[in-house]
C-alpha cells in the first residue's frame, strides 16, 4: 500500500500533471485511494497490537474486564472484514464510477412497482457510502412505478461495491394492485457498469453508430416538451442500444449516452474475454429472466436471500432502505475465491 501511495504521489507533482486533465482526476483519486486505505490499515493494525498488549494484563477472573476486551475484539474484527472487503476490489474498473440500469420484467404493474422501490434501494445506499448520484433517464409507467430507470453513481469504488447488484431481483409479495391481495412474484433486470474514461482503452468508430433525436416523454416542462432533446444511440455491429433524455440539451444527452454505451461494450468485452479463457466458474450466469440472483419475500415471511452466496436476512425493510453490506461482502469474498 505504501508502495502504491508513494507511486500515486510521484505522478501527481509531475509537473505535466494537468496537460491531461481526466489523467491527472484518475491519478488523484488513486493518490486519495491509496492514501485512506493506508490510514485504515494503519489504524487496524495500531488497534490489533493495543488490544494484544491489554490482552496480556486482564484476567479472565475479572469479568468486567474481560468482558470489554472481547467486544472490542469482536468490533475490531468487523473493522478488519469490511477493510478486507477493499483489497478485494482489484478489477481493472472496480475504482471507478459506475451506471445503474433498472427494468421492469415479468409480473406487469407489480414488476415496475418493484423497479421503483429498487431505485429507492440504490439511491439510500449510495446515499449511506457517501456517493454522489444522477437520474439520466426515467421512464414512469402509467399505473405505478417505472418501466426503467438509469443512474450515474460517484464515487471511490463505487463500480466495484456495485457490481454485485448486476442480475434479475425477484419479489414475492401479496400485491396491493390486485383486488383479491394474491400472492404476486415479479422480477426486474438491474445491470452495473463501470464509467471508462477515453484513456481507459475503449474505442468506438463513428461509422459504427447511428444517432437518432426525439421528444423527451413524461413530465418536465415546456423544454422537454416541444424540443427532439432526447437521444438514442445505437452500436451497429453489436446491436446496444442506449438512450438519454433527462438533460435539457441534445448534446448533453449525447454525451451521456455515449457514456453508458461505451460501458456497456467495456463489460461486453470483458464477458467476451471471460468466455475465451475460461474463467466463467461457480453459479454465475448472465441476466436473464427466471436466472434471478436474489430473491426478497415479503410474504408470507420475510427474507432476502441471495441464491449465488446463500447470504440471508429476515430485515428486509433494513436492506430496501439500502442496508447491502451483507450481500456485497459475501459476493465480493466469494469472487475472490473462486478466481484468486
Amino acid at each position: 500500500m505504501q508502495e502504491k501511495k508513494d507511486e500515486a504521489e510521484k505522478q501527481s507533482a509531475a509537473p505535466c500533471l494537468w496537460d491531461n486533465p481526466k489523467k491527472a482526476e484518475a491519478i488523484l483519486k488513486e493518490l486519495k485511494y491509496w492514501t485512506n486505505l493506508l490510514e485504515k490499515w494503519t489504524a487496524i493494525k495500531k488497534r490489533r497490537d493495543d488490544l494484544e498488549e491489554l490482552s496480556g494484563m486482564v484476567s479472565e477472573e475479572n469479568e468486567a474486564e474481560h468482558a470489554e476486551l472481547v467486544k472490542e475484539a469482536e468490533d475490531l474484527e468487523k473493522t478488519f472484514q469490511k477493510a478486507h472487503i477493499e483489497l478485494v476490489l482489484n478489477g481493472p474498473y472496480d475504482k471507478n464510477d459506475a451506471i445503474l440500469i433498472l427494468s421492469s420484467g415479468t409480473g406487469g404493474v407489480d414488476a415496475q412497482d418493484w423497479t421503483e422501490m429498487l431505485l429507492r434501494m440504490y439511491l439510500r445506499f449510495a446515499e449511506k457510502q457517501g456517493f454522489k448520484t444522477a437520474l439520466t433517464e426515467k421512464t414512469v409507467a402509467a399505473e405505478a412505478g417505472i418501466k426503467s430507470a438509469t443512474v450515474e453513481v460517484k464515487g471511490l469504488m463505487a463500480y466495484g461495491y456495485l457490481k454485485s447488484e448486476h442480475g434479475v431481483h425477484r419479489l414475492v409479495r401479496l400485491s396491493p394492485f390486485n383486488a383479491k391481495s394474491l400472492r404476486q412474484t415479479s422480477f426486474a433486470l438491474v445491470e452495473v457498469l463501470p464509467v471508462i474514461e477515453e484513456h481507459e482503452g475503449v474505442e468506438i468508430d463513428p461509422k459504427d453508430l447511428r444517432v437518432d433525436t426525439f421528444r423527451s416523454s413524461g413530465a418536465g416542462g415546456q423544454h422537454v416538451n416541444k424540443t427532439d432533446s432526447a437521444v438514442r444511440i445505437t452500436h451497429i455491429p453489436t446491436g446496444i442500444a442506449v438512450a438519454c433524455q433527462n438533460e435539457r440539451s441534445q448534446i448533453q444527452n449525447r454525451a451521456r449516452a455515449m457514456a453508458i454505451l461505451k460501458a456497456k461494450l467495456a463489460r461486453k468485452l470483458q464477458e467476451e474475454q471471460k468466455e475465451k479463457i475460461g474463467e466463467l466458474k461457480g453459479d454465475y450466469k448472465e441476466a436473464a429472466w427466471g436466472n434471478q440472483i436474489r430473491s426478497y419475500v415479503f410474504q408470507p415471511y420475510t427474507m432476502v436471500k441471495d441464491h449465488r452466496t446463500k447470504a440471508e436476512t429476515s430485515q428486509i425493510q433494513e436492506v430496501m432502505d439500502g442496508d447491502l453490506d451483507l450481500f456485497i461482502e459475501a459476493y465480493l469474498l466469494q469472487s475472490k475465491t473462486s478466481n484468486p
